[in-house]
């Protein structure tokens, strides 16, 4: 008569008997050069996404090629000049990404059949390059991290796509997870709550209040279903919660319009205007819809808002640098990716 073993007592199975399992960390993207032809490369794969921008006709072609990408690129080419890493040669959302990656990989050695690589979903290393590497690795299985907190067709949804327009050309394909967005995920609330005290407690100034600034959206996108917005107030609303502050302490604002459609509103830089000549004198800002900082937190927030502020009257500004690679940021991104791998590791 054949025995039964109990579950309880059964031994797992040998790590080297595993599948390998690829996680890949994928952020927005950046210039590979700090001049007007590598940001011209980069703006027109960004901007010619019709998830960025919806409406990819006639006119906007001609307005992208004919005006946008032969002015653009060099303004722009200035400002990434101001926060590049000289050291390395790269903008520090590529450094960063890189590390948070690198740290992944570390917390995760316990477990062999695990890989870990990262990508830009516009740029370098490519979405296409991160895949081809685990499958090479010999990873049967990945999970796509699209380091967005907040979900929005222009940024989480665009990452989907290109991945999935890669495994489309594979006849042998990995099975596939991706992440879901972790708005108001409590290791991610905890974490930024903890970043925020942590600042604050070193800096020489009380701030009058704090600022959360995140990237803006076109109206019409929210208006066609879009849930963006919707996170991002889930987000502040549970911060708001977890520092016990309010609407007037913690402010909601969106950063980053372009063109001459409305954006979300309350506006980012329009707020600082007002706070500043309102009376309001020392401000910190924080951008929870950032998992690294980058253009739009070193320069446009930490150097143009602040200037804004400044010039209308402020005092005092702070910039909140992004979770970034620290103990905290790296917990969200860990806990994640543990928790959507149950069942492959």
């Amino acid at each position: 008569m054949t025995s039964v073993v109990p579950i309880d007592s059964a031994k797992p199975a040998a790590q080297s008997a595993l599948p390998r399992v690829g996680v890949l960390l994928i952020n927005l993207g950046t210039p590979d050069t700090a001049d007007a032809p590598g940001v011209r490369v980069y703006l027109k794969e960004f901007l010619s996404d019709a998830r960025v921008i919806e409406d990819q006709g006639l006119v906007w072609k001609l307005v992208l090629n004919g005006i946008i990408l032969r002015s653009r690129p060099r303004t722009k080419a200035l400002d990434y000049r101001k926060i590049w890493n000289k050291e390395r040669d790269e903008s520090p959302l590529k450094t960063i990404t890189r590390s948070q990656a690198d740290k992944l990989a570390i917390a995760l050695s316990d477990r062999s059949h695990v890989v870990v690589d990262w990508a830009m979903r516009y740029g370098n290393p490519s979405i296409q390059a991160g895949i081809d590497a685990l499958i090479a690795k010999g990873c049967e299985r990945i999970l796509a991290v699209p380091l967005y907190p907040q979900y929005s067709a222009s940024t989480s949804a665009t990452v989907c796509d290109e991945v999935f327009r890669v495994l489309a050309r594979l006849r042998a394909q990995p099975t596939l997870r991706v992440t879901p967005p972790y708005y108001q995920d409590a290791a991610y609330i905890e974490a930024l709550a903890t970043s925020i005290q942590t600042h604050l407690a070193s800096l020489p100034f009380k701030p009058d209040l704090i600022v959360a600034s995140f990237h803006g959206m076109p109206k019409s996108y929210v208006d066609k279903g879009d849930p963006y917005q919707n996170h991002c107030i889930a987000t502040i609303e549970a911060l708001r919660r977890r520092l016990g502050m309010n609407e007037t302490t913690l402010l909601l604002t969106f950063q980053s319009r372009f063109g001459n459609d409305e954006w979300l509103q309350p506006y980012t830089d329009k707020t600082m205007e007002r706070l500043a000549k309102d009376g309001v004198r020392r401000i910190a800002v924080v951008t929870p819809g950032f998992a690294a900082d980058c253009l739009e937190t070193l320069e446009e927030i930490a150097q143009e808002n602040a200037e804004i502020f400044k010039h209308n009257g402020g005092e005092q500004f702070s910039a909140i640098p992004c979770l970034n690679d620290s103990e905290p940021g790296m917990d969200v991104i860990r806990s994640l990716v543990l928790r959507e791998l149950q069942g492959w590791i």
